[in-house]
């Protein structure tokens, strides 16, 4: 395959928005495959589906404002009315995908192991009965069918709600024919209800809400017909937006827009198979959705639910081997003795994130310590982490928050930490105007020996300790003194707003981040040109920014050899024969979620070897506050190489290569090669599986 070399073709480059589809797609496949844990398949599909969710409140949504001429949501391409058409068909036919594997594959299958969810036409007397009581007891006084008429208009209907549409016949208690009611499900109910075990003896049996209402509908409309009726959701834009030049407190501003987001423009309505197409039209209507935006399921509308059957079932056997994540080195002797003696890596979820948090922890309550400082993107409603900011700001410390108000769907918990924080005395910023902090940093200053000394940890992944425990990341722990003094230099930054100084070590967005990663892939480019060895391997999340895209091409048509491993949505063609023969590209879809930024790039044996908190994308490099580090110390580089980029392309288990048509195939042992996970390896090699 031939493509012509004009910067200016975009047949260079494979559409992001099908590329975040098809590893939608990769994850799917985890839920198909026979070989995993079969409560571990259902999660995967619950995650799809929360995948997709995201999809419509952010991209499509950023298609379909395109479409109407909203400013703040412009698309970079010019033919996003094709890539929406397209983008639509993938959703139907994935979604479609979903419900067959729920209904074909893991529901008998569930069936099978003792766990059933039930329908109404599936209980018997007894399960009816009591689902007859939970629904008097629980779910009718919290329920307020609305009539629509003239003066009971379309109820506002929540982002991602459950909620019902019902036509009746007869007349209503005043004669007239109101013929259309909406019943929401309070939000407040689970959505998947245990029955009692004694009306189970052969396992465990679960009905959903839906089921629950289902069945006992009529009893909303005394003296009515009920005709017909259906569950529907309706998915919303969620982006936020403010003037961020207008506002005078971003925090305060945020707040207001929080209740907007459960409100915005919609996007995707989800109906059951079987709803009555006038009803599924008038429920178009009333959204100002075309129809190429409905999606008749098979089952639920929210499958992302079905993670609370997950939760409740006790049969160790359907999930993964339990995992212990070794801890570092340094566990149990004096931290910040041990960091001063050498840079401590950490790498999540192999390794314990309570190295960080004992890190934070030992800062605040040491008198020694004077200020912390640190960047917050995702911490959680509850973090020990922010407790520990704010005992240190009780204990006299100097602390300086740097909040990203904007971090999306985590704009809440982020207030709320700002607000719990300036309230305590630490001085809080939000960054800076019209860009998103998502650099991974804190930092520690000490009075020792009559100096002040720099104790810094950087990372690639969130300061979030439940995240740590599923998303693979590094970290890294370092008290060189010129890496603290680069890591002040971005606090000073951030907080002041005055220029940056010129780093030595840390490439910094949206200043150098960008041109510092060209300027390594050209001199790979270079010594390859002067018939060196050359090699560049990248993992990251997302590949899409065209700039990098094309200085990789070049550095391929001069003989580097590339391998990428991106997770997620990747823009660029391997194997394109002129173009890009010399680049692969995989991706790991398996246990752990991929999160770790990591550059390398070979540099005549110098082995240059970064971590970073920024993907290759346009938004990362140009709009975003984002930091990449380098790894120093010889044997940590060897350490990244070697668990952080070799094992993953080295995986035959979990690992998918990318073709240059777009579609990925998932790579298989051969011969007499044995399967091999990287995710397993690290389990073993790092801490204690089993």
């Amino acid at each position: 395959m031939n493509l012509p070399l004009d910067s200016n073709d975009k047949r260079e480059f494979l559409d992001r928005e099908l590329s975040l589809l098809a590893f939608n797609r990769r994850v799917l496949a985890q839920a198909q495959d026979v070989n995993l844990p079969l409560l571990e398949r259902l999660r995967f599909l619950c995650i799809v589906s929360s995948n997709l969710d995201e999809f419509f409140e952010v991209r499509v949504a950023s298609l379909l404002a395109r479409g109407n001429g909203s400013g703040h949501h412009i698309s970079e391409r010019p033919d996003f009315e094709a890539t929406l058409d397209r983008v639509s068909l993938e959703c139907h036919q994935l979604v479609a995908e979903q419900y067959a594997v729920l209904n074909a594959e893991l529901l008998p299958e569930l069936a099978r192991q003792g766990i059933r969810l039930l329908r109404n036409s599936d209980r018997n007397d007894a399960q009816r009965a009591w689902v007859r009581s939970y629904f008097e007891r629980e779910v009718r006084p919290l329920l307020t069918p609305i009539g629509l008429d003239p003066s009971h208009p379309f109820p506002q209907v929540v982002n991602k709600s459950l909620n019902f549409i019902v036509a009746l016949g007869g007349k209503d208690a005043f004669g007239r024919g109101t013929g259309i009611a909406i019943v929401k499900a309070p939000r407040v109910l689970p959505r998947i209800i245990r029955l009692p075990d004694e009306l189970s003896p052969n396992g465990a049996s679960f009905c959903l809400l839906s089921s629950v209402i289902h069945a006992h509908i009529a009893e909303l409309f005394a003296g009515r017909e009920v005709i017909a009726y259906s569950q529907f959701r309706v998915t919303r834009d969620s982006d936020m937006w403010v003037d961020e030049e207008e506002v005078k407190n971003l925090r305060q501003a945020l707040k207001g827009e929080l209740q907007g987001r459960q409100f915005g423009a919609a996007v995707r309505l989800e109906v059951a198979m079987n709803c009555p197409p006038q009803l599924s039209d008038f429920l178009l209507d009333q959204f100002q959705l075309d129809p190429s935006r409905l999606y008749a399921v098979s089952g639920p509308v929210n499958l992302a639910r079905l993670s609370e059957l997950v939760d409740q079932v006790r049969q160790p056997a359907l999930r993964f081997a339990p995992f212990t994540p070794g801890l570092a080195s340094a566990h149990g002797q004096d931290l910040f003795a041990a960091i001063r003696h050498q840079d401590i890596l950490l790498h999540h979820p192999f390794q314990s994130f309570s190295t960080v948090v004992d890190f934070i922890n030992e800062a605040a309550n040491d008198p020694d310590v004077v200020a912390i400082k640190q960047t917050i993107y995702r911490t959680g409603m509850n973090s020990q982490l922010m407790e520990a900011l704010i005992r240190a700001v009780h204990m006299g410390k100097e602390v300086l928050a740097v909040v990203e108000l904007k971090a999306r769907f985590d704009e809440e918990a982020n207030i709320n930490w700002a607000d719990r924080l300036e309230h305590a005395g630490a001085q809080v910023v939000y960054g800076v105007v019209g860009l998103k902090t998502h650099a991974k940093l804190a930092l520690v200053i000490r009075r020792e020996e009559q100096q002040l000394r720099y104790y810094a940890h950087l990372g690639t992944g969130n300061y979030h300790p439940t995240t740590t425990r599923f998303y693979t990341d590094f970290g890294m722990l370092t008290a060189k003194r010129e890496l603290g003094q680069e890591v002040n230099e971005v606090f000073i930054h951030l907080a002041s707003l005055t220029k940056p100084k010129k780093f030595n070590h840390l490439w910094l967005a949206p200043f150098n981040l960008q041109s510092e990663i060209i300027k390594a892939i050209r001199n790979e480019a270079r010594l390859a040109r002067a018939g060196k060895p050359a090699h560049i391997i990248a993992k990251m999340n997302a590949l899409v920014d065209e700039s990098v895209i094309r200085a990789l091409y070049g550095a391929s048509r001069d003989g580097v050899k590339i391998d990428l491993i991106i997770r997620g949505a990747c823009s660029l063609r391997p194997g394109v024969r002129g173009l890009s023969e010399n680049i692969r590209v995989r991706s790991i879809v398996g246990r752990f979620l991929e999160h770790s930024r990591i550059y390398y790039f070979r540099n005549d044996l110098k082995h240059d070897m970064y971590l970073a908190s920024a993907d290759w994308m346009s938004r990362n490099l140009f709009r975003r506050i984002e930091v990449a580090f380098p790894v120093l110390d010889k044997n940590l580089k060897r350490r990244v190489l070697n668990e952080g980029l070799m094992p993953y392309l080295k995986d035959n288990y979990n690992a998918w290569e990318l073709d240059s048509d777009g579609r990925y195939h998932r790579k298989k042992p051969r011969g007499k090669r044995a399967p091999f996970s990287a995710h397993h390896h690290l389990m073993n090699m790092l801490g204690q599986l089993g």
